[in-house]
This record gives C-alpha cells, sequence and structure tokens, in this order.
C-alpha cells in the first residue's frame, strides 16, 4: 500500500520566505529614513570633541570610585553569593524568556511566508508530480557495447619509432 504523496513545504523555507519578505518592505522604507535622518545628523567637531572629554571625565570618576571600592577589606562573601544567585536565577528566566519570544517569532515568519508563497506553488507542485507520473517511463535503450581499443591499436608508427638522440651540451668558455 502506497503512501499518498505530501507537496508540504518544509517550514524553514517559509520562515525564510516571510523574513525576506519582511527586510523587502523594511528596505523600500529605507530612503524616507536616510532623508529625515540626514538633516538631524549634522554635528560639529567642536560638538563632538565636548562630549568626548566629558565622557573621559565621567570614566576616570567612576574608576576611582570603583578603586576604592575594590581596596576596602571588608567583604561580605554571603552577601555576594546572595546576589550571584539572584543575578543567575535573573539570567535563567530572562533566557527561557527570550527563548518563548523566539518560538513565537518564528511562528509568525512562518505563518507570513506561507502567505507570501502562497498557494500556488504547492497546487503548481501537485500538477507537476501529476504530470511526471502520467508520462510514460523512456523505453530502455539496449546496445552493445563497442570493441574497446587498446593503446596499441591507437598508437601511430611515429609514436613508437625510437626518440631521437640529444644533442651535446654546449659548455661556455670562461674569460680570464
Amino acid at each position: 500500500m502506497t503512501q499518498p504523496k505530501t507537496t508540504r513545504i518544509p517550514t524553514p523555507l517559509y520562515a525564510a520566505a516571510g523574513a525576506g519578505e519582511l527586510a523587502y518592505q523594511q528596505l523600500r522604507k529605507l530612503p524616507a529614513v536616510v532623508n529625515e535622518l540626514s538633516g538631524k545628523a549634522v554635528v560639529t567637531t567642536f560638538e563632538l570633541r565636548d562630549k568626548a572629554a566629558a565622557t573621559l571625565r565621567n570614566a576616570n570618576t567612576t574608576a576611582t570610585t570603583l578603586r576604592d571600592k575594590a581596596t576596602a577589606t571588608d567583604v561580605d562573601v554571603e552577601r555576594l553569593r546572595e546576589a550571584a544567585m539572584r543575578n543567575a536565577a535573573a539570567v535563567v528566566a530572562g533566557a527561557q524568556a527570550a527563548q518563548e519570544r523566539a518560538v513565537a517569532v518564528y511562528g509568525l515568519l512562518v505563518a507570513h511566508g506561507e502567505r507570501v508563497v502562497g498557494t500556488r506553488v504547492v497546487r503548481a507542485a501537485d500538477t507537476v508530480n501529476a504530470d511526471i507520473e502520467a508520462t510514460e517511463a523512456p523505453a530502455e535503450v539496449t546496445a552493445t557495447p563497442a570493441a574497446v581499443a587498446t593503446p596499441a591499436d591507437v598508437a601511430t608508427p611515429a609514436d613508437v619509432a625510437a626518440p631521437a638522440a640529444k644533442p651535446a651540451k654546449r659548455t661556455r668558455p670562461t674569460s680570464k
């Protein structure tokens, strides 16, 4: 008993089609965004130099504060252990939430890809499969193998003749 053929396209291909179509939509918006940002992006060198200097001062102050805290001798190991456990639990919870969001986004991409590709592709594949099954198998060709030529049959008498003697090497006279 034969199973019916299915022509379902794998979901990763639908997800890729959905992501590609969404990227295409965003790229079509790009010229307008570039024009909008080009007017806002005018910043003088003087403004950048002031911002860099302020950031450097802030970094030096923070480094000094952290250095002072690091040299303190009373370290509460139990408090650090509790903070590490809390942070680890937060990381695990965040990873689980990110995984759930990723699965949801993947499902949305697949659904969008199915809409983009549409059922026309599946119907066309069904038609092609039916046409392939309906065509007759090609007739088998029965041919007798041709006689295989040996190297002796192919070689000409000139190829078999002894090679010509090599000329003697010439030496250059040395100048003194």
